[in-house]
């Protein structure tokens, strides 16, 4: 699809390279995640501001900023590019092993490595052509609205009371145990509800403003404070901080045991009766009828039941 403004037509990698850069405001950062030459985006650009006949993107003292008319022509840009993919998609059938469609998916990085180990196995065998953006959520990343807007596919996560605006399906379930060193003083003899409250705990950072983790939520549902020395930015981090410590990191059985085989950890149960963590898949209406997401959920799904199998 095309439109023509003089010589020069806005085609849809325009409107593409149009939305990332309004979103990233950045040439490289745009060209990373299109898989392009900077200078390829610059093009892109240039040929932008001629067609539209604005500059689009101003530098100032914090960055580049998108000028007004940018920013109200962005909301119609998005809305063409989702009606190009519905229009493509639409009653028709997609072949993932010829498909060159780029998906994203937004995660924290407490996922099981078994998971996503599962999950880009899959992917390479059934789409070779195709491409997998594997984004983590971070404490001010908005996913409900990069889902809305398209930035994403889907996001997965274990929300204690998951958004009831978007579709979603569970993933996998996942038993809570607390990983230790593997000559940590409680490593033989287990771990009692009153070591847990005493020992030195490292705790994630949160991943969501808006979200409280299962394990914090059923902490102060039960009175129990437990004395949080090393807060850890990254959840993969945590287990390599373990080592030649008295420390206790509470988190999923499949993460824990993927460490053991890493570094010399532990495995303990916990002394507290946490539910299961569930991960879900969650995902926008804009593209619940389209045949190549339905087909990413399906692989989701099926690679979540695997590694349950397999455990």
């Amino acid at each position: 699809m095309s439109t023509r403004r003089g010589s020069e037509t806005l085609d849809t990698y325009l409107l593409k390279v149009f939305s990332i850069l309004m979103t990233e405001r950045s040439v490289s950062r745009t060209a990373l995640k299109l898989n392009q030459s900077q200078p390829a985006i610059s093009v892109a650009l240039k040929n932008l501001r001629q067609i539209l006949q604005d500059p689009l993107l101003v530098r100032e003292k914090g960055g580049m900023v998108p000028t007004d008319r940018a920013l109200a022509i962005l909301e119609h840009a998005r809305t063409a590019l989702s009606s190009i993919d519905s229009m493509l998609e639409a009653g028709g059938v997609f072949e993932p092993g010829s498909s060159r469609q780029v998906f994203r998916i937004g995660s924290p990085d407490y996922l099981a490595p078994a998971f996503a180990a599962a999950v880009v196995a899959r992917f390479r065998r059934e789409a070779p052509q195709a491409r997998l953006v594997l984004h983590s959520l971070g404490p001010d990343f908005d996913f409900e609205h990069s889902l809305a807007e398209g930035e994403l596919d889907v996001v997965i996560g274990n929300w204690p009371e998951p958004p009831d605006r978007m579709h979603l399906s569970v993933l996998l379930e996942d038993e809570i145990v607390c990983l230790v060193a593997a000559d940590h003083p409680l490593a033989r003899r287990g771990m009692t509800l009153e070591d847990y409250r005493r020992v030195p705990h490292v705790v994630p950072t949160p991943y969501s403003i808006t979200q409280r983790g299962m394990i914090d939520t059923v902490l102060t549902s039960l009175r129990i404070q437990r004395e949080e020395f090393i807060e850890a930015q990254s959840f993969m981090l945590a287990p390599y901080l373990l080592p030649g410590t008295d420390l206790v990191f509470t988190t999923t059985r499949h993460f824990a045991r993927y460490y053991t085989e890493l570094l010399p950890l532990t495995v303990l149960e916990s002394p507290i009766e946490f539910p299961p963590m569930r991960f879900y898949q969650l995902w926008h209406a804009r593209n619940h009828h389209a045949p190549s997401h339905q087909w990413l959920r399906h692989l989701l799904g099926d690679c979540g039941r695997g590694v349950l199998a397999r455990g």
